[in-house]
């Protein structure tokens, strides 16, 4: 431990994972930010999800609490900002970890469903922001805080399916515009964008579409130039933890491209 975000209050923003052989996003950025010293509070739809990831972080003797919120009702999300600072005192941190593409309904252009596109919506870009919405005046008076929200590299490739696309380049819009915004109240806003990662969220759903698990692997495996090998949940933790800590105190509105090569190599 080094202590980058020690003392430190956090928010995570989909802590828990999809149950899966790896681990994901936000649980792996959990426990990072736990680990160098952080006080995470990882929030899930799934209490138990999220009590799961607050459990590996406390058995680490890390500090950690675990609340369950629908990210796409602000009433929910309005009241788990409330409770923290009102326990803790201050927010320093607010990672949004929230995303889904097949598992919404997500199709090509011509065969999404209205229903499907607003699921999109809610789940990938409208939690962000009502986070955002509902952070920022308990940032702008304590004149800091760091933002980061998970994009996805799908949304700078041809990535087939509307939703998640349009939803993941509308995620760096907003952060870019938030970045803008709260500059001078010392506020960073960032975006990651996650490439092909072996996490439960991108192979089980394929999984559950009824490829084999093994030839899923394989297929993304061979299109990340460096070591032929998709990134890790740890991946995302890592460059997480790099722009909320200190270290990046110089860097707001950026949109970092976490890919193995892939986008250099093969582009759209």
């Amino acid at each position: 431990m080094n202590g980058r975000v020690a003392g430190q209050v956090a928010i995570v923003f989909g802590g828990g994972q999809t149950p899966g052989q790896t681990v994901g996003n936000g649980r792996a950025t959990a426990m990072v930010l736990a680990r160098e010293g952080a006080h995470v509070i990882v929030v899930d739809r799934k209490l138990q999800l999220a009590q799961e990831t607050a459990d590996l972080i406390q058995k680490a003797n890390g500090k950690a609490q675990a609340m369950q919120c629908d990210a796409t009702n602000e009433d929910q999300v309005q009241s788990i900002i409330t409770q923290v600072h009102q326990q803790l005192g201050r927010i320093d941190i607010l990672h949004n970890n929230i995303g889904a593409s097949i598992e919404l309904g997500d199709q090509t252009a011509d065969v999404l469903t209205e229903e499907a596109f607003d699921r999109s919506f809610a789940v990938n870009l409208k939690s962000g922001w009502m986070s955002i919405k509902h952070v920022l005046p308990i940032f702008r008076k304590q004149n800091k805080g760091s933002i980061v929200n998970i994009s996805s590299l799908a949304a700078a490739q041809a990535y087939p399916l509307l939703g998640y696309k349009t939803m993941k380049a509308a995620v760096i819009a907003m952060t870019e515009n938030v970045a803008a915004a709260n500059a001078s109240y010392g506020i960073r806003a960032n975006a990651i964008l996650p490439g092909l990662m072996n996490t439960p969220m991108a192979i089980e759903s394929r999984v559950g579409q009824g490829r084999a698990r093994e030839e899923v692997i394989a297929a993304r495996d061979s299109r990340i130039p460096l070591g032929k090998k998709m990134g890790t949940g740890w991946d995302v933790a890592n460059a997480s933890l790099f722009l909320h800590s200190d270290e990046a105190s110089f860097i707001t509105g950026i949109a970092l491209i976490v890919d193995g090569g892939e986008r250099v190599v093969h582009g759209l």
